[in-house]
């Protein structure tokens, strides 16, 4: 059995470090900005990383100076705007789209999905007119941010070096071949516990078998025994899928 360092899905308060390099607040405080940590040495690469339901960038930031940290790389953490979550009782939370059951997903919220995306993909846009090559920017995600790191990868007009999705599935998928044109070809790592009780490893997986279709470079990890968090051997495998992809 793996040791699993689980992630929750929603955290009541998180402890800023001091070594973030970088926040902000938008002024409409509907949106926060990202958490931007600063590679400590030269800039190879961007990993734009995207939390799961209930939880901030800030969640994520311990593994991104920890599992995840390589020092040539730059980490942009975005936190969802609080919207109310049906699944949830319309409780308001961090969420980059509406959830309306975990059973199937025949119902889904499309505009709150597209919002979202055309969000990750400005981050983006920012991060190439910063200096970036686009083929040196990653994007992924857990959980719901994950779902959204694989739509937006992958309908992204702008070459990208990779796509991570950690315990998640394609959302909107009758888009797909259609909307998938410049990363036919994009490295993709797909992760799924073989236990997830919350997004269950079928969906994961019939995700990946979908994907594979127009995209062969896909990679789906089994882990088996984990439920719906990480692991190390995990975090293992995204820190080599990242510096195998990097370009030189």
């Amino acid at each position: 059995m793996l040791k699993t360092r689980l992630i929750s899905l929603v955290k009541d308060s998180v402890k800023i470090g001091s070594c973030i390099s970088r926040t902000f607040l938008s002024a409409e405080m509907s949106q926060p900005e990202p958490i931007v940590i600063d590679p400590s040495a030269d800039h190879k690469g961007t990993l734009i990383f995207l939390h799961g339901l209930g939880d901030t960038g800030h969640g994520w930031s311990d593994a991104m100076y920890g599992e995840l940290s390589i020092d040539t790389y730059k980490y942009i953490l975005p936190t969802a705007p609080a919207i109310p979550v049906t699944l949830n009782m319309g409780m308001k939370m961090p969420a980059w789209y509406d959830i309306f059951t975990l059973s199937e997903f025949d119902r889904e919220d499309g505009p709150g999905i597209k919002k979202s995306v055309s969000y990750i993909h400005q981050l983006i846009d920012t991060e190439i007119s910063n200096g970036t090559p686009s083929e040196s920017i990653f994007v992924g995600g857990f959980s719901q941010g994950g779902a959204i790191a694989l739509y937006a990868g992958l309908t992204c007009q702008k070459k990208l070096g990779g796509i991570i999705a950690m315990s998640c599935y394609l959302p909107l998928r009758n888009d797909f071949p259609a909307s998938c044109t410049t990363n036919k070809d994009t490295p993709i790592l797909m992760c799924h516990g073989s236990s997830d009780p919350v997004v269950q490893f079928r969906f994961g997986q019939m995700s990946s078998i979908l994907i594979n279709g127009f995209n062969p470079t896909i990679k789906f990890k089994t882990y088996p025994g984990l439920a719906h968090g990480a692991c190390a051997e995990e975090f293992r495998d995204i820190k080599q899928f990242l510096t195998q992809n990097t370009p030189k």
